[in-house]
């Protein structure tokens, strides 16, 4: 009935327009080159704003979900990467689940799984247009009319397929790693980089201040006669990105590359060639970032709900009992003040947290646990659980050595779940102290573009050892 499942699709699928796979071999300087192509087109689709606007100054319902979901408001890359990551997710769950059973060993069963993958994501891009055009996050439809609106949602949906075939350019083998998360590290870096250094000014009521916090240091010392009261109030002012934020942003930042490297190798050995060994790594971060993308996306959408919800019944028990919203001072955004939202919501900085303790401690609670839960729970999901991972080694022909054959499963199931779940712990414990800290791009999106770019550094590494060695061969 699964396979039966993706043939029914597979009329549709056809229908879909797709990515030739490269003839040959693409070389590392290509595969460069590639990317930075797509990566600029990402980035100019997120400053080409959406025709037909007519407001966006409400509060931004999709604000928690635009860190991790490379989205840019009132632009062709409103929704980012939603309908790509939401597609792969739930793809990825049913099949692990065995509602869609593939056979990744043949050929065809992967092409039609990735086309389905590329169906429902646009089907997904087209019901977020819908539900952000019909609910009026531009502006009320029918005061815009039908035409426009009809125009924004066929926008949203081309920029959505654009995602779509820029990702699968990238992981058909012409560029490096993958586009979704090439589109999170650039979207959080960027983030960071304009915090840092932006040249936009701003009245603080004291003077003229720069919105960039290394700017603006070099600015305070330069212009007040007070250099103490200069420097106190570039380290730590709260209206604008602070050198504290900075340096507690570099922290985390060495402190993630720095546990990138724990990791457990386990001895293995070839059944086949005698005399052949190495190890298998199990790291630290077993599922990378996917713990905290998960956490991130369910609080995302709980927040989301939440806020509409009490903003069309704010009077009700209930919904109040889900969360309570007000607006931040001088700005439209709504955040939790109290309700379950509250406790899911990290606390401003150290002064909040130790105003209101319990806040704190639940708050701790949920992220680390959420954080370790989502990562045992992806290894069942995802094929890389003991039972999976020794099946892929003994089809490789490697057994561990020093035991007999089946010690590989249980040396495996020893150490797999235990990394997942302590690396969840880590990512979880690791996101609260960055919001705790203030760090510029939040706990989660540090977190994400930290391991993203690692995950790029080894690739890099791992392309320039081949090519080196292909060098050596041929004696260039």
């Amino acid at each position: 009935m699964s396979f039966r499942f993706l043939h029914i699709l597979k009329p549709f699928i056809s229908l879909m327009p797709e990515v030739a796979a490269p003839d040959r071999k693409v070389q590392f300087r290509e595969k460069v080159l590639w990317t930075a192509v797509t990566l600029f087109i990402f980035l100019v689709c997120s400053q080409i704003p959406l025709y037909g606007i007519m407001s966006s100054d409400s509060s931004d319902p999709f604000y928690w979900l635009r860190m991790i979901l490379a989205s840019n408001r009132g632009t062709l890359m409103e929704l980012g990467i939603t309908p790509v990551v939401t597609s792969g997710m739930i793809m990825q769950l049913l099949a692990g689940a065995g509602l869609v059973e593939v056979d990744y060993s043949l050929k065809e069963d992967r092409a039609l799984f990735s086309g389905a993958q590329k169906l429902f994501a646009l089907v997904i891009g087209l019901g977020h247009a819908v539900v952000s055009v019909w609910s009026g996050v531009y502006g009320n439809p029918s005061e815009i009319g039908l035409s426009i609106t009809l125009l924004l949602i066929l926008q949203l949906v081309v920029a959505s397929l654009i995602v779509i075939l820029l990702d699968e350019l990238i992981q058909k083998g012409y560029g490096l790693g993958s586009g979704i998360s090439l589109f999170i590290a650039t979207n959080v870096c960027e983030n960071i980089v304009w915090r840092a250094f932006s040249p936009t000014t701003f009245n603080s009521g004291r003077g003229t201040q720069f919105e960039g916090a290394v700017i603006n240091l070099f600015h305070l010392l330069f212009t007040r006669t007070d250099k103490l009261r200069a420097l106190r109030e570039a380290f730590y002012r709260t209206n604008a990105p602070n050198i504290m934020n900075l340096l507690a942003t570099i922290l985390i930042f060495a402190v993630v590359i720095y546990l990138q490297g724990f990791r457990v190798e386990i001895p293995v050995k070839s059944k086949n060639l005698r005399g052949q060994s190495g190890t298998y790594p199990i790291k630290l971060f077993y599922t990378s970032n996917m713990p905290i993308m998960l956490t991130s996306a369910l609080i995302s959408q709980y927040f989301l709900i939440s806020q509409m919800l009490y903003n069309r019944f704010p009077t009700s028990f209930l919904i109040r009992l889900l969360g309570e919203w007000k607006s931040a001072e001088g700005a439209p955004q709504q955040f939790a003040s109290g309700g379950i939202a509250y406790y899911m919501s990290a606390p401003q900085n150290i002064t909040a947290a130790l105003r209101d303790p319990i806040h704190f401690v639940l708050y701790c609670a949920f992220m680390l646990g959420a954080c370790a839960l989502f990562s045992r729970t992806w290894i069942e999901v995802s094929g890389s659980s003991p039972r999976d991972v020794a099946k892929q080694l003994k089809d490789q022909g490697l057994e561990l050595q020093g035991h007999r054959e089946g010690g590989l499963y249980k040396r495996l199931k020893e150490i797999i779940p235990t990394a997942a779940a302590l690396g969840g712990l880590f990512i979880g414990a690791l996101s609260v102290m960055a919001d705790l800290l203030g760090a510029i791009g939040s706990g989660t999106g540090i977190l994400l573009a930290v391991t993203i770019i690692y995950q790029y550094f080894e690739y890099f590494v791992k392309e320039q050892n081949e090519q080196v060695g292909l060098d050596s061969l041929f004696g260039i």
